[in-house]
């Protein structure tokens, strides 16, 4: 009948990515979703051979601000969920040389000067710990002050990123 759904879009499963939390999949009826980045970071990384894919959405530069919160919740942090994250998409067979990165957010969100930003720090940190580790940033859409929605297809790669003005729908496949 036409307009029905089909049997495997039945299955589909969306795991929704809390600010500070961070999650790995390479089950290809899955798709990985964080909402509304402002400040904050997500980084959205896809190995094409192995169907594996992560997404971070850490909220602050450097862990050494707090210690026990690092402990206790490290994706809130770039220095302690960047290195998280490859290592549970590396449990799954993913492997470095082959994943394609989205880092997206970063935004400025406060009106007038932003004394602390958080939003470019948490850029900057987000961009010099993946080239640190050797990893190139695919697709980046940083800065600006307008808060983005990004969806991952574990299956396919297929990204859809979401702005209040539009977006934009590409792959991080190879």
């Amino acid at each position: 009948m036409a307009g029905s759904p089909s049997a495997s879009s039945l299955f589909v499963q969306r795991v929704v990515i809390g600010v500070g939390d961070m999650a790995v999949s390479n089950n290809a009826q899955v798709i990985l979703s964080t909402y509304a980045l402002g400040s904050c970071i997500g980084v959205v990384a896809y190995d094409s051979v192995g169907k594996v894919g992560g997404l971070l959405h850490l909220m602050l530069p450097d862990a050494g601000i707090s210690a026990e919160k690092a402990a206790q919740q490290p994706a809130m942090f770039a220095t302690t969920g960047l290195p998280l994250l490859f290592r549970a998409m590396s449990g799954l067979k993913a492997e470095r040389h082959r994943v394609r990165i989205l880092v997206v957010g970063g935004a400025g969100m406060l009106a007038g000067s932003d004394p602390f930003r958080i939003g470019e720090r948490n850029t900057a940190m987000t961009l010099e710990i993946l080239r640190a580790q050797g990893l190139s940033v695919t697709h980046q859409q940083v800065g600006g002050s307008i808060n983005r929605t990004v969806h991952l297809e574990v299956g396919s790669g297929a990204v859809d990123l979401k702005t209040p003005v539009g977006g934009s729908q590409f792959t991080l496949a190879a």
